[in-house]
């Protein structure tokens, strides 16, 4: 093998190439042994040479990525990443905002940790939007519309938006990641139980794991508060998800390793055609999954969050007699 100086020279800086050379003039080294001491030197600075964006496990994303999805029609311009996350900003984002770099690579590395790896690229692509496209939606590996990538999409309507990092900033992204976890965990896709509990209710449990487990005590006290005090229409009037299903569940019966475990159950019990799910759950089954995931019988907490009607228990007698391996 032959390595040029001008090979070296583009790894090493001016000074730590002439301080090479110097100490190679001082040693009475023959051609063969110089030759195999700047490969050396040259394997070591190749690996170990990394800057802010250098992803050496998977590849360099594009730099720019046009937009073909719903009403999206933008140019959209890389502006970060790393090994863990992809940060594209339409032109209208304010270049100078840093914030999402290091706040969501914490978020996807501990969901990645908690839930497990998303696809061969495993990247989390987040993109933002100002002074258009208010609101958010998530895409997944599985799902050719977002070009096979875990996506969140983010706007707001305001021409400053995400110059603060405002806690309703937070709350948006973080929530479209909890929906990355909702359709795509476990080499799964699709939600089985997004027919059960809608567009929020599993991310105020995620959301509240995340800000606690990430340090974040401000805002877990935060949003612990807020969804304490939310009440929803579904499955009956004055339902209220976070107090009486998802906190008690959480707090009582295993905390992140539960909600974990849901997914697990899920993906290892529950109809599929190959990685797509092929059903949505009905509530019987919901209740049984979610107890073999705590442990213990749930249906006394659900009766108390949900109400428990004759259907509710039909359906839960025959999930036992379906999916007999979910046990507690």
């Amino acid at each position: 093998m032959f390595v040029t100086t001008a090979i070296l020279k583009s790894r090493l800086n001016i000074y730590q190439f002439k301080l090479l050379i110097t100490k190679l003039k001082l040693k009475n080294m023959n051609k063969n042994q110089i030759i195999s001491c700047f490969v050396s030197v040259f394997l070591i600075f190749s690996s170990c040479k990394k800057s802010n964006n250098d992803s050496p496990s998977v590849s360099e994303p594009p730099s720019t990525w046009q937009e073909h999805w719903f009403e999206h029609n933008q140019l959209l311009n890389r502006v970060f990443y790393n090994d863990n996350l992809v940060v594209y900003y339409d032109n209208d984002v304010n270049k100078s905002i840093g914030w999402p770099n290091d706040y969501l690579t914490k978020v996807w590395q501990y969901t990645k940790n908690v839930y497990g790896n998303f696809g061969d690229d495993g990247r989390l692509f987040a993109i933002f939007h100002t002074a258009k496209y208010a609101g958010g939606h998530p895409s997944n590996y599985f799902e050719n519309s977002h070009d096979n990538r875990n996506v969140i999409d983010v706007g707001l309507s305001d021409k400053n938006a995400w110059v603060d990092f405002t806690a309703n900033e937070k709350d948006i992204v973080t929530h479209e990641v909890g929906h990355i976890v909702e359709f795509a965990s476990k080499g799964k896709h699709n939600s089985p139980t997004f027919k059960i509990w809608g567009d929020s209710k599993w991310m105020e449990i995620y959301q509240y794991d995340v800000y606690k487990k990430l340090g974040l005590t401000s805002d877990a006290d935060r949003w612990y508060a807020k969804c304490m005090a939310t009440v929803d229409n579904f499955p009956k009037a004055n339902t209220q998800w976070f107090k009486n299903w998802f906190y008690p569940i959480y707090a009582n019966n295993g905390g992140t390793a539960t909600l974990n475990k849901f997914f697990v159950l899920l993906a290892q019990n529950f109809p599929s055609n190959g990685s797509d799910y092929t059903r949505d759950l009905n509530w019987g089954e919901f209740v049984h999954f979610w107890s073999g995931a705590a442990g213990i019988n749930l249906k006394q907490q659900a009766t108390t969050a949900f109400g428990w009607t004759t259907e509710m228990e039909n359906q839960f007698i025959k999930a036992k007699t379906d999916f007999p391996n979910i046990s507690y």
